[in-house]
């Protein structure tokens, strides 16, 4: 099943969303965040990530969280309740080898994905949701957390507009109308406010199949 993207207009030239299935676009994130990742490996990531509490290393390790329980919940399929694998990096391991770490795990929600039939579905707070939903959670967890560690250690990156308006369309019914997709991406997971909207406090995406 591929997205159907309504996001709102951007200057930022958008590819063909629609072309592509949620697997190529999982992969597509992985590769844009992890090679910017790559260019900090040899600073200090005991810094803290963004306005985050945590550090650099850490929010890594939340991302590896995250990327393998998304991959499980679509195998395990549970209705109520997390599931009871729980990864985590190594964390004396040098930066490179974690953030091959993330790869993996990146890789393991893809194969997931692509394997998991259109009628499926596993339990999240946020929503019930499909292979398409853990997909785009997927994708919002490389964008989001990789934008906090490259402002902490001061490289230069946004998401890239087409996978923005992909998980846009998938996750945040509510994004506002008049911005572009990676600026919206960003509103809509409280990192920063836009023209007229403040930052956000709170903040959840929305899983369920519609």
């Amino acid at each position: 099943m591929t997205p159907t993207v309504t996001a709102s207009p951007s200057s930022d030239p958008l590819p063909a969303i629609g072309a592509g299935p949620w697997p190529d676009l999982l992969r597509a994130a992985t590769d844009d965040c992890l090679s910017v990742l790559m260019e900090g490996a040899d600073q200090d990531w005991s810094r803290l990530a963004g306005d985050l509490d945590w550090s650099c290393g850490q929010t890594l390790d939340h991302l590896a969280l995250g990327l393998v329980g998304y991959a499980g919940l679509l195998i395990a399929r549970p209705t109520d309740r997390y599931i009871t694998l729980f990864a985590s990096l190594d964390p004396r391991a040098p930066v490179p080898a974690r953030i091959e770490g993330i790869r993996i795990a990146a890789s393991l929600l893809t194969s997931a994905v692509r394997d998991t039939t259109a009628d499926a579905r596993a339990w999240h707070p946020w929503g019930q949701s499909d292979a398409t939903g853990f997909a785009a959670m997927g994708i919002v967890e490389l964008a989001v957390h990789t934008y906090d560690i490259t402002r902490a250690l001061g490289l230069s990156w946004t998401p890239p507009a087409g996978l923005s308006a992909a998980v846009l369309a998938r996750l945040f019914p509510e994004s506002p109308l008049g911005h572009g997709p990676s600026d919206s991406l960003l509103w809509c997971t409280g990192r920063l406010p836009l023209p007229g909207l403040p930052r956000r406090v709170n903040w959840q995406w929305d899983g369920t199949v519609r």
